[in-house]
């Protein structure tokens, strides 16, 4: 695979994962497993790819990585403005909720 697919891959991955850290308190038991569990799944990637442990990879993936975080919590702040409810740590459930709020 190519390093811009699994970069791809591993941003879209951490989004769920930054929603749920911004939504419990830092160093947390939780907040831990928000940022470490993704690892195992983009090494496991890598892996299976092929990919080279070349350090211009490490720069990429620790980008896309953080990158997926962030913006995990940039919708979690969107998503606490406009939603009527309380909101959980689960993205997908929140989205859901607030469909049927509308």
């Amino acid at each position: 695979m190519n390093l811009i697919l699994i970069s791809f891959i591993v941003l879209i991955l951490n989004i769920p994962f930054g929603y749920w850290r911004a939504n419990v308190k830092r160093f947390s038991l939780q907040w831990f497993l928000a940022i470490h569990l993704p690892v195992p799944v983009i090494i496991l990637i890598r892996l299976i790819s092929g990919t080279e442990f070349e350090i211009n990879s490490y720069v990429v993936l620790v980008a896309a990585f953080f990158l997926g975080q962030f913006a995990g919590l940039q919708i979690f702040k969107k998503m606490s403005l406009i939603s009527p409810t309380q909101l959980t740590s689960c993205i997908v459930m929140d989205i859901y909720r607030s469909k049927l709020s509308k």
